[in-house]
């Protein structure tokens, strides 16, 4: 699935920012001129006995509490390695996970304070190309679930 042909078939508005490439999402924030607060980073979490995965959504400039994102999702989760991402994610470059879990076949959970904002960004399926989009419509295609996982970095759990 490339992100940019599902969401023209989908028929939903948004933007092709293309961009020196950036790898990481405080970089992505800063190679398009945003907050990292405005950019989504997205994580693949290993559940219980690495038979399901979930990808978790939150802003570039927190950390994933483990923790409580196994609370909402009522799993044990770890970290995914990049070798688990590219295995779900053959049509992106390595390293690269867009937060449409769904046409993967995987869950995806979004931290709520990203659920406040107006809009969403986050990488295509490249390091050199974002999207741009509402976060309302994000969250109609997605349909993802929505709690409170992501702590500062300086809050996160030892």
């Amino acid at each position: 699935m490339e992100v940019v042909t599902f969401l023209e078939k989908q028929h939903y508005r948004f933007e092709r920012l293309p961009h020196r490439p950036a790898y990481g999402g405080q970089r992505l924030a800063h190679a398009l001129h945003v907050t990292g607060s405005e950019v989504a980073k997205t994580v693949l979490l290993r559940a219980d006995d690495a038979s399901r995965f979930v990808i978790a959504v939150l802003p570039a400039t927190k950390s994933i509490d483990l923790a409580a994102a196994a609370r909402l999702v009522g799993a044990t989760v770890h970290l995914a390695t990049e070798i688990e991402i590219a295995a779900r994610c053959p049509d992106c470059e390595f390293g690269v996970l867009p937060p449409f879990g769904s046409r993967y076949g995987i869950r995806t959970i979004v931290d709520e304070s990203l659920a406040q904002d107006d809009h969403i960004y986050f990488e295509g399926a490249t390091h050199s190309e974002a999207i741009r989009m509402s976060f309302k419509d994000y969250r109609e295609i997605e349909e993802p679930l929505i709690g409170d996982f992501a702590v500062e970095e300086s809050r996160r759990p030892k």
